[in-house]
């Protein structure tokens, strides 16, 4: 009897240490920095299993061993589902430190930047080659509807969703922005602020002068003067689908549009781009100033005025540096 005992607690001695010793070495080989050199973006398909994961991470060079991390999600980690998406393994990570990643699911963070002034139909066009994005856009919006900013995506969002985003976040701003305008504006509505503003945004690249602009067209439209602004007659012509490619002549100043407003009365019936922040925030809050003219300075702001007269002779600095331009180029 003694000797069965002996033998039994000998036996069970050896498989105590034994698996002791498995279990240290799994745990070792799960916890331990794993031998990836360097950052690396992996992208993990919907549908696929535990297994094909490790031995995804295991090809990339992610894991050492595909065996760590297959054991670690079963028996290691919390029991929460991996998640797909586009990933970035820092270097060195351990099989734990990558289950945890892929449970958190938090995915890499692309950005597409829109710049102000843009057209629809030009962000349509670019948002329709922004790689990472899925889904067609079978429709243009309407011009101004579209708050150019910077937008983050993950790897497979679709693109008409990055354009409701931008939908919102113009009617929110423009929202915010009316109901805390200057008073007496001579504006009806939150939407010919947004036609003003991408007026003033195509006609000035200059952020300290949009104000200022602004304040111009606002003078003119309180005294019922035309804004007489070439932007306005350029969409007109091209509906915004992109550059003239050339100057404006004085037969498109006389091309009868809806939105030449050499020939039309106050605002045109829409927006010609959609007008960023800084635009819309200049007609909410535009420059007290007894200007009603403004022509190009020839270094990319613009040279204002009071009356006609000094007007013309500021038309007349800018002919001269156009001539001049011209002359050099031949």
């Amino acid at each position: 009897m003694r000797w069965f005992l002996y033998i039994f607690l000998t036996i069970l001695t050896v498989l105590v240490l034994t698996g002791g010793g498995i279990g240290y070495w799994v745990y070792g080989g799960f916890t331990k920095p794993g031998p990836l050199q360097q950052d690396t973006i992996v992208v993990i398909e919907p549908g696929t299993g535990v297994g094909e994961i490790a031995t995804e991470l295991a090809a990339r060079g992610v894991l050492a061993d595909p065996f760590f991390f297959r054991v670690g999600t079963r028996f290691l980690s919390e029991p929460k589902p991996l998640k797909a998406g586009e990933f970035l393994f820092p270097s060195g990570i351990s099989a734990r430190e990558a289950i945890q990643l892929l449970q958190v699911g938090k995915t890499v963070a692309r950005r597409v930047t829109f710049a102000e002034g843009l057209t629809s139909y030009e962000i349509i066009q670019q948002i329709s080659q922004t790689e990472g994005l899925t889904g067609r856009v079978e429709n243009v919006w309407p011009e101004g509807a579209l708050l150019p900013e910077t937008y983050h995506f993950s790897l497979g969002d679709r693109r008409t969703d990055i354009l409701r985003r931008m939908s919102v976040d113009m009617s929110k701003l423009v929202a915010e922005l009316w109901a805390k305008r200057d008073e007496g504006l001579p504006l009806n509505s939150p939407e010919e602020a947004i036609i003003l503003a991408s007026i003033v945004e195509k006609e000035t690249g200059v952020a300290s002068e949009r104000a200022h602009v602004a304040g111009v067209f606002m003078n003119r439209l309180r005294k019922g003067i035309r804004l007489q602004t070439d932007p306005t007659v350029v969409y007109g012509l091209t509906q915004g689908k992109g550059p003239l490619g050339r100057g404006l002549t004085r037969s498109d100043l006389k091309q009868a549009t809806a939105f030449n407003t050499y020939l039309i009365k106050g605002l045109p019936p829409a927006p010609i781009a959609n007008p960023g922040r800084k635009s819309l925030l200049a007609v909410m809050h535009p420059m007290t100033t007894e200007d009603f003219y403004f022509v190009a300075d020839g270094t990319g702001g613009h040279l204002f005025a009071r009356t006609l007269k000094e007007h013309n002779r500021n038309v007349a600095k800018w002919r001269k540096i156009e001539r001049a331009r011209k002359n050099r180029q031949e």
